[in-house]
């Protein structure tokens, strides 16, 4: 059930981002019943990428850039976040997905997206149960 709800959390958030940020999209319609039938499963192969690289190359680029972080006091984190889409779509793009981001702006502006739908869809689909 945690993977579930982590695969649709992470395709959640990257809907949006493309919705919200031009420089990133998916290929195909761009309205109507085609688009969501077309897009869903490149949607779903985007986020579990975006999942995979986030999961195993972005601890290594933390621990790497530890002193820029603290330098500027947490917000390399943005670029780390930017340069992880930006692999991703790099990703997409040789396993012929539909998936582009581009440009460096791009990536930040849907890094900050993604990361606040994903802080958003986690706080309503808390699958941890009731706090106690």
């Amino acid at each position: 059930m945690r993977f579930v709800s982590w695969l649709l959390t992470n395709t959640v958030a990257l809907a949006v981002a493309a919705w919200l940020i031009d420089g990133i999209r998916f290929t195909g319609p761009s309205s109507g019943r085609a688009e969501l039938e077309e897009k869903i499963v490149p949607l779903l192969l985007v986020a579990l990428i975006l999942g995979i690289v986030t999961s195993f190359v972005k601890p290594v680029l933390k621990v790497l850039s530890i002193p820029f972080i603290v330098l500027t006091l947490g917000l390399f984190l943005l670029v780390i976040n930017a340069a992880m889409l930006g692999l991703t779509s790099w990703v997409a793009e040789q396993l012929d997905i539909g998936f582009r981001v581009t440009g460096f702006w791009s990536a930040v502006g849907g890094a900050i997206v993604i990361t606040l739908v994903t802080w958003v869809v986690d706080g309503v689909i808390d699958d941890d149960g009731p706090r106690r």
